[in-house]
């Protein structure tokens, strides 16, 4: 490896480690505060916070692994433009090219591991998140109900209890409060036994308590009082969003549904537009001398928003039919592919007339 190369190298590598360290200790430390108050407010288990903390933070590489190359890219060659390393270099014979030679051969390494994420990495951790939550957010996991606090979960059930024994699974002193369709149910009685804590057929056993029907509509209520009623819960179920995030590759690519499409080919997409934003990011770092290094951060940032906008938009609108599966996502690299090229003519043409 050449000198130029290996020097413009070190720069980015030293700060892609900073920022991409910094951003996932940031992003960690938000989604620990959010699970640990859910896991506070009992609708989370606490010990499976430190668990989905991890597969949230592999998620979120995905996005942080090109965002910090992107930027330390920019960043690190605006330095050297202000600092007129660029222009010593290009004195000194050395063609352009080596500019993209030098981030090529740390953007391709990147963006075949953030397509592995993308493809294999990412749905696996959904399915590991998904399974912890459906487990700790049934409320017959007794394990993390808490005594006298309510305990609610993304079915709108929720669950208060004087005492808890998870041991034994039994609750004592209970109000349970469950809405499903048209109508709310609210049974109150004086101790509860879990039968199944399945999160796919919960069902317990009330004892010595009264049931309430309110109807939201007109006025089928009724009350009725009961020694030992056996009581099935509507499952804990997930969306089609939130299962489809989950769904390996080869299950989304056998499927005919569009959202399904949508999610492949965004998952697909990810390592290319990886290597195309850090090799957008070379032209876009041009800055005059003594301008500062900081200030290709605009460009940068609107340049940015627009790759990640139109990548969800374009994702929607597949999902939705409203855009054609072909090119479908793949629309967002070819512009980026396009611009590039534009780029490269405007380098190609400025240089050429430096010469003359």
């Amino acid at each position: 490896m050449k000198l130029i190369e290996r020097y413009i190298m070190t720069g980015i590598q030293r700060l892609v480690a900073t920022l991409v360290g910094f951003l996932t200790f940031i992003f960690a430390s938000y989604c620990a505060q959010r699970y640990l108050t859910e896991a506070a407010n009992g609708t989370l288990a606490l010990g499976v916070v430190l668990d989905v903390v991890f597969y949230k933070v592999l998620i979120a590489l995905e996005m942080l692994l090109p965002v910090g190359l992107y930027v330390s890219v920019g960043v690190t060659l605006g330095q050297m433009y202000t600092d007129s390393e660029i222009t010593a270099i290009s004195a000194s014979g050395a063609a352009p090219s080596r500019l993209y030679r030098a981030v090529m051969i740390l953007a391709i390494p990147l963006s075949i591991l953030v397509a592995l994420l993308s493809l294999y990495g990412r749905p696996w951790a959904y399915a590991q998140i998904y399974q912890l939550q459906q487990q700790s957010q049934s409320e017959l996991d007794v394990r993390h109900l808490q005594a006298r606090k309510f305990n609610t979960n993304n079915n709108g059930r929720m669950i208060i209890a004087r005492q808890v024994d998870p041991h034994a699974a039994h609750l004592s002193d209970v109000l349970i409060y469950t809405s499903a369709g048209n109508r709310t149910s609210i049974f109150r009685a004086h101790s509860v036994d879990v039968v199944d804590p399945s999160p796919s057929t919960p069902s317990v056993i009330l004892h010595t308590g009264t049931a309430y029907v309110l109807a939201h509509q007109g006025s089928d209520d009724n009350e009725q009082f009961f020694r030992n009623l056996k009581l099935n819960l509507k499952p804990f179920d997930q969306s089609n969003e939130v299962r489809r995030k989950a769904k390996s590759f080869a299950t989304l690519s056998r499927s005919a549904d569009p959202a399904d499409t949508a999610e492949l080919q965004w998952r697909e997409s990810r390592g290319i537009s990886a290597l195309l934003m850090a090799l957008l990011a070379i032209p876009l770092s041009r800055v005059r001398p003594r301008q500062g290094r900081f200030s290709t951060l605009l460009p940068l940032t609107l340049l940015f928003v627009i790759i990640f906008y139109g990548g969800n938009i374009c994702r929607s609108l597949v999902a939705n039919g409203a855009l054609p599966v072909t090119p479908g996502l793949w629309l967002i690299p070819l512009l980026m592919l396009a611009g590039l090229f534009l780029l490269l003519i405007r380098d190609g043409t400025l240089q050429w007339r430096i010469r003359q």
